[in-house]
Parts: structure tokens; sequence; C-alpha cells
């Protein structure tokens, strides 16, 4: 069979490698890919074959070549695009010069053509968000599990607004959301969250990372800092980074976010990003006396707090924990931004988040919105706001909940067995994810790499630090994998876990 030079260049790297003869044939492919690329054999910028391609040309699975593209992705030696590719990255990560002002990536099909990133653009392609961090489901088949939705009344709801005469619907968005989703909004999240608020407060974007877009842009210039939490969900760091923010990691212990004495005495932050309802992706509950703490700060430095209040409709016992927003506003500070979403409780492609804003923001924001983003979708907010009117909204959540609820006990159980009590579950009482916690030693990256190349969707939680971090884990989600499914799931999860560990 006739190879490519490149399928050539990489045969030759696995023929000259002298590798242990139990080593995985993924972590051969990986091996002999990573040798070239630290040789420059191959060169920053170049493409990679496809997974498929490079499977058929070296005679081996499809799988192995994907594992081991996962684990050169994770560890920065390459970088994916959609629709476009896989890359050699231009800034590697064993120590070589990163501080090219920008990334020029050589496409090497067709006709040829120079792409200049800016350093945001870089350092943002860099960070792999959705390949590397976005929780998908158990079952690498990727296919989502979304039965418990009433599409049938959803689809009613939107015919019923469809039928309306009612032109404006059809305009771009002037007041920052449909004034009936608002108003369901506000009323929900009082009673629900303990959000104090008026409609007006509301604001209808296009997801939580446009809320922290906006917010990025409209309270924040240039080397701003913004405290996140370590770990941190990559949506938040990932905007605050493409809007020139300097980023101060926060370490976060049982107790949520926890700013130690060199932090408070840092440079006063402008940002204070958190998810004390339900940490992500630890599940840690921020404390009462830390959420208390943590305004005051706020309010002494004028910080704003930023409050990702992401799945807080997923709690499986004990009473919903009030918002950040809500204690702030009981002791007059009026110095947080509360952010929510629909994708986690509608589907995840509905692209309608909320955020709640201090009334003194409201006109900027409203004006930034529309100019910025154009925002519209008024018949499916319209949809949407007669769903929540209508009692079905509740009555989802309810039904998902008791669904995930049954998916998250089986998983802990069917793993339990599996693993006899070696490792540690951090089981919370909310959320869409548990974390199994691992021996430090343990290559989590590698260990996700080859569960991905079992048939399993986990992700490692070293990943999510910022920074060097000795812990090592894995992040599970259980939320949109069918129960059928996740019984053989955990079971291969468990299996290779226990392998692992020896």
């Amino acid at each position: 069979m006739k190879r490519t030079p490149l399928a050539e260049l990489l045969q030759t790297e696995l023929d000259r490698q002298d590798f242990h003869p139990r080593l995985p044939g993924y972590k051969r492919v990986y091996e002999a890919i990573r040798g070239a690329i630290v040789n420059r054999r191959l060169p920053t910028g170049a493409k990679l074959p496809s997974s498929r391609d490079l499977a058929h040309e070296l005679d081996a699975s499809r799988n192995m070549i994907v594992a081991a593209y996962d684990q050169l992705q994770a560890e920065g030696y390459v970088q994916s695009h959609t629709g476009s590719g896989t890359y050699v990255a231009d800034a590697l990560p064993d120590g070589f010069s990163d501080d090219a002002s920008s990334v020029r990536y050589q496409f090497l099909e067709g006709d040829e053509a120079d792409v200049v990133l800016s350093k945001r653009g870089a350092r943002l392609t860099r960070e792999q968000g959705f390949d590397a961090y976005e929780i998908q489901p158990l079952a690498l088949t990727g296919k989502m599990d979304l039965l418990n939705f009433p599409i049938k009344t959803w689809q009613r709801m939107q015919n019923q607004v469809w039928r309306r005469d009612d032109v404006g619907l059809y305009d771009y968005d002037t007041t920052g959301g449909h004034h009936a989703l608002k108003v369901a909004v506000a009323d929900y999240l009082r009673v629900s969250r303990g959000v104090s608020l008026e409609p007006e407060q509301v604001l209808i974007t296009g997801g939580t990372q446009q809320s922290l877009d906006l917010i990025s842009r409209m309270l924040a210039d240039q080397n701003d800092v913004a405290w996140v939490e370590n770990p941190c969900y990559w949506g938040a760091w990932s905007s605050f980074y493409a809007n020139d923010l300097s980023i101060r990691p926060i370490a976060v212990d049982g107790e949520g976010m926890n700013p130690s004495a060199e932090d408070l005495q840092s440079t006063a932050p402008k940002f204070i990003y958190t998810t004390p309802s339900h940490q992500y992706p630890t599940g840690a509950v921020m404390s009462l006396p830390r959420r208390r703490s943590l305004i005051e700060y706020a309010n002494r430095v004028n910080a704003w707090i930023l409050e990702d209040d992401y799945d807080s409709e997923f709690r499986y016992s004990g009473r919903p924990i009030a918002s950040l927003q809500g204690l702030a506003h009981e002791v007059g500070i009026s110095r947080v931004l509360y952010m929510g979403t629909f994708s986690k409780v509608i589907y995840p492609g509905i692209k309608l988040a909320y955020l709640v804003l201090p009334p003194a923001l409201i006109p900027s924001f409203k004006t930034a919105l529309y100019d910025l983003y154009r925002p519209g979708q008024l018949h499916l907010q319209a949809a949407l706001a007669e769903f929540i009117d209508q009692g079905h909204f509740t009555t989802h959540i309810r039904r998902l909940r008791q669904a995930y609820a049954q998916r998250r006990t089986l998983l802990l159980a069917v793993l339990d067995r599996a693993l006899h009590g070696r490792v540690q579950q951090v089981v919370v009482d909310a959320g869409l994810l548990l974390v199994i916690k691992l021996p430090k030693h343990i290559d989590d990256t590698a260990l996700a790499a080859q569960c991905q190349s079992n048939g399993l969707s986990v992700r490692p939680l070293s990943r999510y630090y910022i920074g060097d971090t000795d812990v090592r884990g894995l992040v599970v989600g259980f939320a949109y994998v069918d129960t059928n499914d996740l019984i053989e799931c955990g079971k291969r999860l468990g299996e290779m876990i226990s392998l692992t560990l020896g």
C-alpha cells in the first residue's frame, strides 16, 4: 500500500523506537508523533492526517489513532480545529519558545495560504476548549439521551407563538430580551434561588459565554485582574483571556473559593468569578462564612462578583443553596452579577441564558448587548416564556431531577462494586457530573485517553487547574447517558481504573 510522505515518516518513527513490549498501541503512536514533533521532523503548523486516514495507512485501529491524538492534544503538542483538521502546535509544552507574536498555520492541502492569528486568538486555540474540557456523555458514541424533554409540548408552544400576528417578534431585540420571558425568569429566580430582582434587571443573552464576554467588555480594561476558581470552568477563563484580562487562580477547598492572605494583599481584582452553589468541577458548596467574607471583600475593593449558577436545579437532597446575589442584597451590597442558563434544563442547543444586573448597569448593558450582538430569537424566547408560565418548566425540572438522581445513584453503585473503595469518589448532592479522585502518581491525562480508546468519554481533573498541580482524577458526566448504557460504561470505567491502579 502506498503511503503519503507524512505516514511514511510516522511509520519510520514507529519502527525506529525501542518501545517496551507491553506498551499499549495508542501509546506507541503517541510516542512516535511526539518524537517527530520534538525533533522537528514534524514542523510547527504541519497538518496531521485524519484519524481515519492515518489508521488506514498504518494498518491500525482508528480508536488507537484517536486516543493518541487525544493525548497529544491534551498535552499541547497538537491543536484540533473543527472542520479544518489537526495541526502541530506552534508553542510546544516542553519548554519551547512561546513568545511568538502570532501563530501561523500552513495548510498543506490545496492552495497554499497562511492564516495568522492574533496573540489572543493563538492563546484561545491552544486551550482546546471543547475537545479538552467539555463534559460529554460517558459513552464515546456521543449519543445524547434527551428523551426526558417534552418535545411535543415544546413544539406546541412554538406553534402557538408562530401563529401570533406579532411582527415585532421578527425583528432584532433592543430591550434586553422578550418582556414575558424576563418576567417569568424573575418570578422563577425569586422563588427557587432567593435572588432579589425586578424583571427590568434581567438580560436575556445567547448563553453564559455571551454574558461573560459582555461583562468583560463593559466592566474591565486590558490587564485588569480577574480572580477565578482553581480548578475552574474553562469557558470563564477563555472569555477573560479573549478580553485581555490578567487571571489570578484562587485555590478551592471543601468550602469553595478560598483566597489566601497573599491573594487578599495582591492587586485588587476587577472580577471574582465563582460557582458557589456547586463548584465546577469539584462540586464543593461555598460555606456561608466564606460567602459573607467574599461579599465583604468585593465591596471593600470595588470588585464585581460574577456568580455562575449553572446547574442549581439539580440538587438531589436537602434544601437549595441561596444565591450570593440574594445574600449580598440583604446587607445592601450591589456588587453581584448573577448568571444562569437554560441549556442544562431545556436542551444544550437552545442557547438562551440570563444575566441579572445591579440596577445601575441596566441602561449601558442593554445598549451594548444590542450594539455588539444584535440579539434576536424572539419567537424562541416567547415560546420559552409560555413553557414556563404554563407550568411545564417546573414539571420538566422535577422529572429531570428524578431521572438524573437515579442515574447518579446507579453509576456510583456500579463504580463502588468495581473499585472496592480503592479510590475516592467525590459524592456531592447536586450536579450532572462526579469526580473520581486518583493517587498523585497516576497520569490522569493518559488514563482519560485510554478510556477514550475503549469507548468512554471522561476528562482528566488535572486539566481544569491553572498552573501545576499534583491533583489527579477523572471528571465523569452521567446526565445524557441511557440507563442501560450507563451500567456497561460504569463497569468498563471501573475496570480500567483498577487496571491502572495495578
